[in-house]
C-alpha cells in the first residue's frame, strides 16, 4: 500500500479539483488553506473506511492529520498497532 500516494490523490480529487498546484508531501493543509476542520472530517472518514482504522478523538490533531506526511505516518503507525486479523470495531 502507498499510503502517500492515496492521500495525496484523494486531497486533489477533493479539495483542489483535480490541480495539485504544486502541493507537497509536507505543505500544511490548515496553514496553506487546502483542507478546513470539514475537510479534516472527510479525510478522517476516508481514512478509516480506506485503511479499516479507528481514529478515537484525541488523536484529530495537526500533528496527526496536518500534511500528506503526517497522515501517512499516522496510518502506518495505526496498522502497525492493529492485531493480526483485527479490523475496524464499531
Amino acid at each position: 500500500m502507498n499510503f502517500r500516494e492515496d492521500i495525496r490523490t484523494f486531497i486533489v480529487d477533493n479539495f483542489l479539483f483535480g490541480d495539485d498546484g504544486g502541493l507537497k508531501d509536507d505543505s500544511s493543509f490548515l496553514k496553506e488553506g487546502i483542507v478546513d476542520s470539514t475537510g479534516i472530517m472527510q479525510l478522517v472518514s476516508f481514512i478509516q473506511e480506506q485503511y479499516l482504522v479507528q481514529i478515537e478523538d484525541d488523536e484529530l490533531t495537526p500533528e496527526n492529520l496536518d500534511s500528506i506526511n503526517k497522515v501517512s505516518a499516522f496510518i502506518q503507525e495505526k496498522k502497525r498497532l492493529i492485531p493480526v486479523g483485527d479490523s475496524m470495531q464499531g
